[in-house]
């Protein structure tokens, strides 16, 4: 139960920190509209997002004004339409079905038309990977994932240099909304299957029928918290795990609420703080506050590294089941002090790939010029699902080559997507090693059976 006192805390931090619940997905299992027909599994398919999700807006809304904190976002993640479309071939029309789906129900993005080809790639799982950039123009809240690697399985490096050229198509199939395809499409090791948030969202194999998956946010609760704090390090990290122990029981109210009154299982709260463009709700500013002059300094990976083990030790005790990607994102575009830092030239490729081993995600929402190469991005996708794979955690590229754009010019995309710098990116050749292709891999230690 609360109390007085948080009661009113958390008003406080709704009005003027910035707290709210940024997603409420609802993950929807569309294994039983599998068919060999296109035609019949389209109408299968939407006929069970409408009867699953037809009441998620209303019921998001419902709470969001009970409890007096915002629900930013209500969005769906499916099945991995490579898996679903397999039997029928009939992607290009169950993409086409999703989204009018999604804009009936009226959520913000559908997540799920995703491939795991993390070891090979059927002739099938190629051909879908090529619908991407086409899938990804024609419509409007579809978003796509690609899982190519696991600690497991090691790096399929054949889907990794297909995965630069299906980007590059992106940037230049939406080149007339600033390359925003790219934004809708993200590049996986070791994918959750589990997780709310966007565009990486789909439900995973092992996951119930239909299920509430919540994630929560708080950048600007954090700084604020810290603000009080004169203490050594210490003390800077028990004050981040008492401030996301608050936070997360904001979401796992929401979660639990959203599943009964929707008929769907109680998933889990993704403890991931999510900033937005907004002033005062910045990840970049948390590190500042904890004692950079800016993001991109010396120090800045040992503050982060803070800041995502506190907000994961203090989020997991006010959660019956933590998961999705959990931590702290650092997307460039979606953080006021990311922008800033990225414009004074502090915050590099090379920094941020750095801060990438010790948080939630990866390179994220990132604009780099319009004529990089395929096989540039190829070896950026491949750098970061390295670190990944080494170190058994996710990590994940959402880059985009904006079309016609150089360094120092900017992407405008507005709303939670925000506005990306153009940063320099080394352009030396990695091309005779993109081209090798096969797997690198697994590492000694995942070989743990």
């Amino acid at each position: 139960m609360y109390g007085n006192r948080e009661i009113l805390e958390t008003i406080n931090m709704v009005s003027h920190q910035h707290l709210d619940v940024r997603t409420i997905t609802m993950g929807i299992s569309l294994l039983d509209c599998i068919t060999d027909s296109p035609k019949r599994t389209c109408d299968k398919i939407y006929d069970k997002i409408m009867r699953r999700a037809g009441n998620l807006v209303r019921v998001g809304d419902d709470i969001a004004r009970e409890i007096g904190v915002p629900i930013v976002n209500k969005r769906v993640s499916v099945t991995p339409v490579a898996i679903v479309a397999a039997a029928s071939r009939g992607h290009m029309e169950i993409i086409r079905t999703l989204d009018r789906a999604a804009e009936e129900i009226g959520i913000d993005f559908l997540g799920g038309y995703s491939a795991l080809v993390h070891k090979a790639m059927s002739p099938y799982e190629r051909e879908f990977l090529l619908s991407i950039p086409q899938a990804l123009a024609e419509t409007r809240k579809i978003c796509s994932s690609v899982n190519v690697a696991t600690s497991k399985a090691g790096i399929n490096m054949d889907a990794v240099a297909l995965m630069g050229q299906i980007v590059k198509d992106c940037a230049y199939l939406t080149r007339d909304q600033g390359s925003l395809g790219c934004a809708k499409l993200v590049v996986f090791a070791n994918a959750v299957e589990d997780n709310p948030f966007m565009a990486g969202a789909f439900l995973g194999m092992g996951e119930d029928d239909c299920v509430i998956n919540v994630g929560v946010s708080g950048p600007g609760v954090v700084k604020s918290a810290l603000e009080r704090v004169d203490g050594d390090l210490t003390e800077v990290a028990e004050c981040i795990k008492q401030t996301a122990f608050k936070i997360t029981r904001v979401g796992q109210l929401v979660c639990r609420e959203a599943s009964k009154r929707l008929g769907a299982s109680s998933g889990i709260v993704d403890l991931s703080l999510a900033p937005t463009p907004v002033v005062g709700d910045s990840v970049a500013h948390i590190l500042e506050e904890i004692g950079l002059e800016s993001v991109g300094a010396c120090g800045t990976t040992a503050t982060l590294a803070l800041l995502n083990d506190a907000v994961k030790k203090g989020g997991v005790m006010a959660s019956s089941h933590v998961g999705g990607l959990s931590g702290a994102f650092i997307p460039v575009s979606e953080d006021a002090g990311m922008i800033r830092a990225a414009e004074s030239g502090l915050l590099t490729l090379e920094k941020l790939e750095a801060m990438t081993a010790v948080c939630s995600v990866g390179l994220d929402m990132i604009a780099v010029p319009g004529d990089t190469s395929a096989q540039v991005i190829s070896a950026l996708i491949a750098d970061e699902i390295a670190i990944g794979v080494v170190n058994t955690k996710t990590t994940a590229v959402r880059v985009i080559p904006a079309y016609g754009k150089k360094v120092g010019d900017y992407v405008e995309f507005g709303g939670l997507l925000g506005r990306a710098p153009v940063m320099p990116i080394h352009t030396a050749s990695p091309a005779k090693f993109i081209a090798r292709g096969g797997r690198i891999p697994a590492p000694l230690h995942s070989n743990k059976n």
